[in-house]
């Protein structure tokens, strides 16, 4: 459990200069406009895994507003698997939303299968809908479903009906601790609860009363607990530093999470369960 990855998400307010006054759709479009033409994708994309391999990540969620399953072509999905291999950057999580149909989830578990994506963290109605036919497109492709716990869906037993037998382990959930501490539910309890069917980790600190995210130790979620909880439940999967502002670039305070997470992580010897 000791893969630290860098969501790529905490940059949804980037390309509009930190300047988002909107909603979060108002940074997923501006990413996606920025990412989606052909000609300036590669280096688009290579600077963006600069940035993060800078910053001292091996390991990245790659999200939609920068590859998405909506737009990318064979020669994108070709450019972003070269330049991870340049980079040494290990691609740990696909994250976003996956379509409400059989078509729409079948391209994200394709773009995901292509760049040896292992799990889809996120949502998709579809899975709920059809959930058969989910999990035939998820054994066909290899990769597997976390859907996160996000308005909606936020209780650990509201998690647990999704889930319900986990599809031998195709289907499964993405913890977010900040969605958690603004719905007012124990982060550290939920984990517990969650237990085997956690398949991703959104480490995410957020300012009590709300959702606004901030740096790790300066909010209400117990995330020390939470990563002891994670180790005591036999998690072996990423854990992911997931701080995302509207007004101000995140990188130093990533990267001050990051180095108090490694803290922890020494701290908590890994479960023998």
């Amino acid at each position: 459990m000791d893969t630290i990855s860098f969501m790529g998400a905490n940059f949804v307010a980037r390309e509009l200069g930190y300047r988002m006054y909107g909603e979060w759709s108002q940074g997923e479009a501006a990413a996606t406009a920025f990412f989606q033409p052909p000609e300036t994708f590669g280096e688009r994309f290579e600077a963006l895994l600069a940035t993060v391999s800078g910053m001292g990540f091996a390991a990245f969620d790659i999200w939609t507003g920068h590859l998405g399953w909506q737009w990318a072509t064979e020669a994108q999905l070709e450019t972003a698997r070269t330049l991870l291999q340049r980079y040494k950057v290990a691609a740990v999580s696909y994250a976003g939303g996956f379509g409400s149909t059989a078509a729409e989830f079948e391209a994200a578990c394709r773009l995901a299968s292509a760049l040896g994506i292992p799990v889809l963290g996120g949502g998709s109605p579809y899975v709920a809908s059809d959930r058969p036919g989910a999990v035939k497109l998820l054994e066909r492709y290899g990769v597997r479903f976390a859907v996160e716990n996000h308005p909606g869906l936020l209780t650990p037993e509201e998690i647990l009906a999704f889930v319900g037998d986990g599809a031998g382990g195709l289907i499964g959930t993405t913890v977010d601790t900040g969605w958690f501490g603004t719905a007012g539910v124990d982060a550290e309890q939920a984990i517990q609860q969650l237990g085997r069917h956690i398949l991703h980790v959104h480490l995410k600190d957020v300012l009590a009363g709300g959702h606004t995210t901030c740096q790790f130790g300066q909010g209400c979620v117990p995330l020390q607990a939470c990563v002891q909880a994670l180790r005591a439940s036999g998690y072996r999967g990423a854990l992911s530093v997931e701080h995302e502002p509207y007004d101000h670039d995140p990188s130093d305070e990533c990267r001050a999470s990051a180095a108090m997470l490694q803290d922890w992580l020494r701290a908590s010897p890994e479960s023998s369960t």
